[in-house]
């Protein structure tokens, strides 16, 4: 039985050309990028080489490149790096306005306390905020539109003078929706808020220059683009303070520290160089001719997130979400007794014991029942029609056999 991997949003496979890349570097130049001989030198170069590579992708200086293990780590140096930084700054105002008699030389701004995000982040953005409010922060969590969308009209209404930081995703993980991060940070920028986003599932299939889209903080990483597990990159814009949350020998400018997995590094630069324009355009083809057919054959199946038929602009190349008609626990099953790989939900929770129903298809409406019966496909370049077309035919007969099943 042939493997059918439709689970691309959740890791996908390293490229070869990629592990050809990352070799010479566990077995022949292993030196740490930190010391000064030969060795060393050849790892810092080709550290410096994937910083340059992954930089330029989304129009950044290369000294605002952080590398990290991945992206979940990247989340939460970004939100707890700014909050304590934010809070230290606050402190340090305090120190002056009390040694001030008259309270002159204090900043316009003492504490700023207050973050924005949504209720459809990856989990880590999520535990991460509420971690901050235990420690003082309050956090505004939006709710988004039946597709996934932030409404800009309630992203303006919960900024406050205390807001220092909004966290918005730029593609979600579970349903591919893209938000408009650069009306959103417009906003930020005029307002003197920083702005974060987890690009994760967006980098390199959807165009981005940090620049013209004033972001000022953004999380990458590697697995979800066909390179190595356990490495990612934040992009930090210049002048913008974080507080690190690892301390050590001061590695990646001070503000990551811990030996730099050079390997790891060298596969992620180059699984930036291998993405190409035309890879999404083949994914968008194999998308909606997977979407056509299962609306077509399953009427009573529903689309999560938008529909954006030939397009990237509104969902992500790759995303499939769809709710069933028919037991999403029986389907996943059938499915993965014929070799299909796919995502029953999300998948950095779906298999963990007790794990709740998906956060983001409760928040565009979905009812717990609904939540249960929808499945996530996700292709990527390595991705054949012809893979797709069995997919749908498994698909549809495991669909007719769920409704027919005294057990479903």
């Amino acid at each position: 039985m042939k493997t059918i991997y439709l689970d691309d949003c959740a890791s996908t496979m390293t490229d070869p050309k990629v592990v050809k890349a990352m070799m010479p570097y566990f077995s022949q130049f292993y030196g740490n990028a930190s010391s000064t001989h030969d060795m060393g030198m050849k790892s810092k170069i080709a550290l410096n080489d994937a910083r340059h590579i992954i930089a330029k992708a989304i129009g950044a200086k290369d000294e605002e490149i952080y590398f990290t293990s991945g992206g979940t780590e990247s989340n939460n140096l970004a939100l707890k790096g700014a909050a304590m930084a934010e809070a230290i700054r606050a402190g340090k105002a305090m120190k002056e306005k009390k040694a001030a008699a008259s309270g002159k030389g204090v900043g316009k701004k003492e504490f700023r306390n207050h973050i924005i995000t949504t209720n459809v982040e990856h989990s880590c953005i999520l535990n991460s905020c509420k971690w901050l409010e235990e420690m003082g922060f309050t956090v505004t969590y939006l709710d988004v539109d039946a597709e996934g969308f932030v409404r800009l009209e309630d992203f303006k209404k919960a900024i406050t003078d205390q807001t220092f930081l909004v966290s918005i995703i730029h593609a979600n993980n579970e349903i591919g929706t893209i938000n408009d991060l650069k009306t959103i940070g417009a906003i930020c920028r005029k307002k003197g808020i920083l702005l974060h986003t987890d690009a994760c599932q967006s980098f390199t299939k959807v165009p981005i220059d940090v620049m013209k889209m004033n972001i000022d903080m953004m999380t990458l990483n590697s697995h979800k683009i066909h390179g190595p597990k356990g490495v990612g990159a934040l992009y930090v814009r210049k002048g913008i303070e974080l507080v690190p949350i690892l301390h050590g020998g001061g590695h990646e400018h001070g503000l990551r520290s811990g030996t730099e997995n050079i390997p790891g590094i060298v596969g992620f630069g180059e699984a930036v160089r291998l993405a190409k324009s035309g890879y999404v355009k083949d994914m968008i083809k194999l998308r909606d001719m997977f979407i056509d057919a299962v609306l077509e054959a399953v009427p009573d199946a529903v689309l999560n997130g938008p529909r954006d038929r030939g397009g990237s602009s509104k969902r992500t190349c790759n995303n499939v979400n769809i709710t069933f008609p028919v037991s999403g626990e029986m389907l996943g099953d059938y499915l993965g007794f014929a070799g299909i790989c796919t995502s029953k939900g999300s998948a950095c929770a779906s298999n963990e014991s007790g794990a709740e129903l998906s956060h983001v298809l409760k928040a565009i409406g979905r009812t717990d029942k609904q939540i249960k019966n929808s499945i996530r496909f996700s292709v990527s370049r390595f991705t054949t029609k012809k893979e797709i077309e069995e997919t749908i035919k498994v698909l549809l007969k495991s669909v007719d056999k769920t409704r027919k099943s005294k057990y479903a």
